[in-house]
């Protein structure tokens, strides 16, 4: 078979990817096509097709593509020959960054954290909070839960609980236990109570770990909401023990589901936040790890990385920043979660053969399909009809819808009707 260097493929051809790029591509295969330009809630390809994108780069681009806001700053930081890479040396988009952090987020909400530049993602986050936490605690176990789902270093997988993704790592996963997260069992069965025993009988097997990690919200797990009820109680068995809180808000912060935070409805303060996806607002790489200051035990350089001063990103942060100096992003956030709540229940109601579950909370919701591999098809009849929508679970069961928190009210309601008519579509044949 000739090559791509052997034949010349014009740039529009999926074949580029399948002959040079490596097989583990994935959302490729999903979304089979060559994707040109975006704005707003919407992606165009190469031949002209448009799609609605509720999929917002898995939760990168809340304020969606090519914010203007956004762009002008950083076009302007740009031409003016700011500094792009500087490690984690002083710079002045940085300091522009922290001090509006600081006053617009933090402050605000009574939170009192170091800011931590772990390295440009999610994982670079959780790993430098688990090492952190077991460096102030002098303690090894991390406790996670069930369908958690937080990146794809060893770390980060040691604490996750996919298991094709856990046995991608090739080696033992160690020094973290799993327990069910908030409804993994039967409704009535409080599985915080579980938790607590576990920590407090000398028979459980379990050592009193450094941290326990939890999503308020699971995304990648099947979009698995945790009760405001329920966290309090895991935050308090965590203060019972002298156990750190970590909250992972890689994917649901920044706005997702409504507050800035996704824990600021529960009323809980972890020990340690995880941020990254939307923090630059612009699909930049960046992430933060946020630390009570006691616990900011690190010696320079303990933990580093060459990407996690990527200036860029720091620009658009602080420009996007300016979306929470009011309320109006999170009312709106709000009002349209009833939106797309009420619509998935129709659906859902009007197709029993799908035998459907709705859940989810602001702007991040879920449809599981009680039918195996139904959520599969009917992501790929909604992408052929123009709308971008992705799965997950543990056996991808849910439709996953993640629009960017900035979509207007026409575009949300033509996506959700495309997937409606793809539900449809796909019940035909149950």
């Amino acid at each position: 078979m000739k090559s791509v260097l052997e034949v010349e493929k014009p740039a529009s051809s999926l074949e580029v990817f399948e002959e040079l790029e490596s097989d583990v591509r994935s959302y490729v295969r999903s979304f089979p096509t060559v994707f040109e330009k975006s704005k707003g809630h919407t992606l165009y390809d190469s031949e002209g097709k448009s799609y609605i994108d509720f999929f917002a780069g898995a939760g990168a681009l809340n304020y969606g593509h090519n914010n203007e806001r956004l762009k002008r700053s950083l076009l302007q930081y740009i031409q003016e020959d700011g500094i792009v890479h500087s490690l984690d040396m002083g710079t002045k988009a940085k300091a522009e960054f922290l001090t509006a952090f600081h006053d617009v987020i933090l402050k605000p909400r009574n939170l009192d954290y170091k800011v931590m530049f772990p390295g440009p993602t999610g994982t670079n986050a959780v790993e430098s909070a688990l090492k952190l936490a077991r460096k102030a605690t002098g303690r090894t176990g991390i406790v996670s839960f069930t369908n958690a789902f937080h990146g794809m270093t060893l770390g980060s997988l040691s604490i996750t609980g996919n298991i094709f993704k856990r046995e991608g790592a090739g080696v033992p996963l160690s020094n973290t236990v799993s327990v069910p997260y908030d409804t993994y069992l039967d409704d009535g069965i409080d599985t915080s109570e579980w938790l607590d025993k576990m920590l407090e009988h000398g028979g459980s097997g379990v050592h009193l770990p450094a941290a326990v990690i939890v999503e308020t919200v699971q995304g990648e797990g099947g979009v698995n909401v945790a009760s405001a009820a329920w966290l309090q109680k895991v935050e308090a068995i965590c203060r019972k023990h002298d156990i750190l809180l970590i909250v992972d808000d890689v994917q649901m912060g920044c706005g997702r589901t409504g507050s800035f935070f996704s824990f600021e409805d529960a009323g809980i303060k972890p020990d340690f936040v995880c941020l990254s996806k939307s923090i630059s607002g612009y699909g930049l790489p960046m992430a933060l790890t946020l630390i009570r200051p006691e616990l900011d035990v690190f010696e320079p350089g303990e933990h580093n990385g060459t990407f996690r001063g990527h200036n860029p990103a720091f620009v658009t942060a602080k420009e996007a920043l300016s979306y929470w100096e009011d309320d109006k992003l999170e009312q709106q956030t709000k009002r349209r979660s009833n939106m797309i709540r009420a619509e998935l229940e129709k659906m859902v109601d009007g197709t029993a053969a799908m035998k459907g579950k709705v859940r989810g909370r602001g702007m991040i919701y879920g449809v599981e399909c009680g039918v195996p591999g139904l959520a599969d098809k009917i992501a790929a009849e909604a992408f052929k009809r123009g709308l971008i929508i992705e799965t997950s679970g543990a056996d991808s069961e849910v439709l996953k819808l993640l629009p960017p928190l900035t979509i207007d009210d026409e575009a949300l309601k033509q996506g959700l009707d495309i997937l409606a008519d793809s539900i449809r579509h796909c019940a035909k044949a149950l």
